[in-house]
């Protein structure tokens, strides 16, 4: 499969993105002598280079939140709504430019960046909404000699830590909950994709969020960064989606200061498909599933559990359409599968098939790198993938769908159940008692049932196992950014 390009339909002017850190209203300069490179991974140009933050430049963006703590928190919830409803706005009258910058610097089709745009802009509207519905309660004390009356505060400064995967829409989901509670924040978005949350803070500060609120750091050292600012006493809370593996480092950083975490980890999610499945609607919620954001999620489908009946023709309509993709520059108009994000991410879809077919997979389609430049690889679809190939427990994060034949119910529960991770799981089956049978026993914090698609602002999006710790979005995201303080009072 040859990948192919074609004109980007907006030119994006890298000029006006700020390329310092955003520290008390302002854009600086860091302390580091050296910058970050930001890469296009269409075509390895470079696109910009920001600021490199030292612990000093870490414990300044702490400085700002906290001298702005007070006054947010004060700040009546309607106003606090009205900003983040602003932003909402904002974002969608430049949805096409953003989707374009996403793109750039992410890779993704630009179909897909248009979608995160709107998912991510419909965050701040959702938590717009949420800011002014924060209730407490009262009740009688079981005794009947005090009442009970509890009342929820902003739990306090915090770090927000985001991956490169979905620039935008990880930002306003943990930026929007954490305003509307009151609470002020550092943002520490990924090296590959700085650019988005930039654009973000730029919407943000026209929105008129005050100086000091919301800060921003992009630093090649994350790890002393990090630690120094969890390590202030003035820091509560720490929101962090990415790696289980780096999930776990931060929680034991965190510990240290007794910091409330909320972690959004990797996922591995299985992707069922009974016999009696609409299989219509399975495969083409498989291609949502598996190649949203070209298979580089954490909610991707990656264990694909057909049944033995099915299988065969499953496979075949699957292979025809991941074959059909069009693959090029992720900004192009026409581009349906753009590139992975950096060559380590190419290397390691690449090494995971490599491996599973060494073992006995059959290629139905793609298996391949692209000659050209850029971190390009084809749609694949594997089929017969024995269970010791490295792909079966490993997160593809590529645009890889390995299928695993099953015979019952009971079996394929249990293998889909078999892994650390338990973030999503697609279950598919014209019989609803037996889909919410097997989505009641499933380990995941999600099901999709005849679905291929489960994020949603109104609803609350996390794993169980070491796919996670909290929830975001819904009115379960703005808790995570609250306390709750309990009076005991007589009248």
């Amino acid at each position: 499969m040859d990948a192919k390009s074609s004109d980007r339909p907006i030119r994006i002017d890298l000029d006006s993105i700020p390329s310092g850190l955003f520290i008390n209203g302002k854009w600086r300069d860091g302390a580091a002598s050296d910058g970050i490179d930001v890469f296009d991974p269409s075509n390895e140009s470079l696109l910009k280079t920001v600021a490199n933050a030292t612990v000093e430049d870490g414990i300044k963006a702490v400085d700002a939140a906290a001298a702005a703590a007070s006054a947010w928190a004060c700040t009546a919830p309607r106003r606090r709504a009205e900003i983040l409803l602003r932003a909402c706005e904002i974002m969608t009258e430049r949805s096409e430019w953003l989707a374009t910058l996403i793109s750039l610097e992410n890779g993704k089709a630009l179909a897909d960046a248009r979608g995160e745009v709107a998912y991510a802009a419909e965050y701040f509207r959702w938590f717009a909404e949420e800011a002014v519905r924060i209730r407490g309660d009262i009740s009688v004390a079981p005794s009947g000699n005090n009442r009970i009356v509890v009342q929820y505060q902003p739990m306090g400064i915090a770090v927000l830590i985001t991956p490169w995967n979905f620039p935008a829409a990880m930002a306003t989901r943990k930026i929007g909950p954490a305003l509307a509670a009151g609470c002020t924040c550092i943002l520490k978005p990924a090296t590959e994709t700085p650019l988005t949350a930039f654009a973000i803070l730029k919407i943000l500060t026209e929105a008129g969020l005050p100086a000091g609120v919301v800060n921003a750091v992009t630093t090649k050292q994350p790890g002393p960064v990090v630690s120094a600012m969890l390590n202030d006493p003035r820091v509560r809370k720490l929101s962090f989606t990415g790696s289980t593996e780096v999930g776990r480092r931060l929680l034991a950083e965190a510990a240290k200061s007794v910091v409330h975490c909320s972690m959004e980890l990797g996922g591995n999610a299985p992707f069922i498909v009974f016999d009696d499945a609409d299989l219509d609607a399975a495969v083409n919620s498989a291609m949502i599933a598996k190649m949203r954001n070209g298979g580089e999620a954490c909610t991707a489908a990656n264990r694909f559990y057909v049944h033995t009946k099915v299988m065969d023709e499953f496979a075949s309509r699957l292979a025809e359409k991941m074959g059909a993709l069009e693959v090029g520059d992720g900004a192009a108009s026409t581009t349906a599968c753009g590139p992975l994000v950096n060559k380590s991410s190419l290397d390691k879809v690449s090494a995971l098939v490599s491996d599973a077919v060494a073992k006995g997979a059959e290629i139905k389609v793609g298996g391949s790198r692209i000659q050209r430049k850029g971190y390009f690889y084809a749609p694949t679809v594997l089929a017969s993938v024995p269970e010791d190939a490295d792909l079966y427990r490993d997160e593809i994060f590529g645009p890889v769908a390995a299928l695993y034949p099953f015979e019952n119910e009971h079996e394929v529960i249990a293998r889909a159940n078999d892994s650390e991770y338990g973030l999503v799981a697609y279950v598919f089956t014209h019989d609803l008692a037996r889909g919410m049978r097997v989505s009641e026993r499933l380990e995941a914090g999600m099901i999709a049932l005849n679905r291929g698609l489960v994020s949603d602002p109104a609803a609350p999006f996390g794993g169980v196992k070491q796919s996670g710790l909290g929830r975001e979005g819904s009115h379960h995201g703005i808790l995570e950014y609250l306390e709750a303080k309990y009076i005991a009072v007589n009248w």
